[in-house]
């Protein structure tokens, strides 16, 4: 099983989009987490449009510690995300708060809640987190430090950048600090589609990943291509546009789901003990 995690330093770079398009892409069953503290999931209004009775998620989740029964409270408030899904590449959906103000009451969740997420490696899951923004008042810090992988959202526009920036060194000093770097990384979700030609040298155009890798000191691990008709049916329920299933969004995702199991792999091998030659 494998704990990723993904955040952003700042602004709206979609972060939630994309965790939702990466978990019904993957490659094996997954189960998404909403944890944005800012109570703001597009989850049950957008790609639901309204039609799903939401759960008392990580409210209830919350509760239940409290009574000692996480372990079996965890199961019934996940939701299938896509009935149509083939069993091995089953998605699952955790819901997160309803309002900002109930953010500080999940503090004491995050750290048993990551040990059960550790748990469903049973039952061959992976698990993807929105972490929303960080910083914030309740954000699932425990989480972010478990994680075999945290990727920092961000856009490619100097913008973006700029705000990416300051997370980007608290980041890479906290993964440094437990010799764990090799499990941060970056997502670019490139607006290079939504701009037009610019004269050769104009600094308006969106940054490459070697650009952005260089100016957050971090490796860029994947990106996807920003196409608004394609990801609104993520984030608000739309109709499949015409080659949706072949579009540069999907195939971002799935590129992205590659790319990160082979940081995942190589992560595990380097940690693998050696046998000292002995079979």
């Amino acid at each position: 099983m494998a704990l990723i995690v993904l955040a952003s330093g700042s602004g709206s770079p979609g972060v939630s989009t994309t965790a939702l398009g990466l978990t019904l892409n993957w490659h094996r069953p997954a189960l998404l987490v909403d944890a944005d503290p800012t109570g703001s999931s597009s989850v049950f209004a957008g790609f639901f449009h309204g039609t799903q009775e939401p759960t008392g998620g990580l409210i209830n989740l919350a509760l239940s510690l409290r009574d000692g029964t996480l372990a079996d409270a965890l199961p019934r408030e996940t939701l299938l995300l896509d009935p149509e899904a083939p069993a091995e590449r089953s998605a699952w959906f955790l819901p997160g708060i309803r309002a900002h103000d109930q953010a500080p009451s999940l503090l004491p969740l995050w750290d048993p809640l990551t040990e059960q997420l550790r748990a469903l490696e049973r039952n061959g899951h992976d698990v993807i987190v929105d972490a929303g923004r960080l910083g914030l008042a309740g954000w699932p810090q425990p989480l972010i430090a478990a994680s075999d992988l945290t990727l920092l959202v961000t856009r490619s526009s100097l913008p973006a950048l700029a705000g990416a920036t300051s997370w980007a060194k608290t980041l890479r000093a906290q993964f440094a600090g437990v010799g764990g770097l090799s499990r941060l990384g970056v997502l670019v979700v490139d607006e290079e589609r939504r701009w037009p030609a610019m004269p050769t040298g104009a600094r308006v155009r969106p940054y490459s990943a070697r650009h952005i890798a260089k100016a957050l000191q971090i490796p860029v691990v994947a990106s996807v291509e920003w196409e608004p008709e394609v990801a609104e049916v993520y984030s608000h329920g739309a109709r499949k546009p015409r080659k949706f299933e072949s579009s540069g969004l999907l195939r971002g995702y799935r590129a992205s789901a590659a790319a990160i199991q082979s940081i995942l792999g190589a992560n595990q091998a380097a940690l693998a003990p050696t046998n000292g030659g002995h079979a």
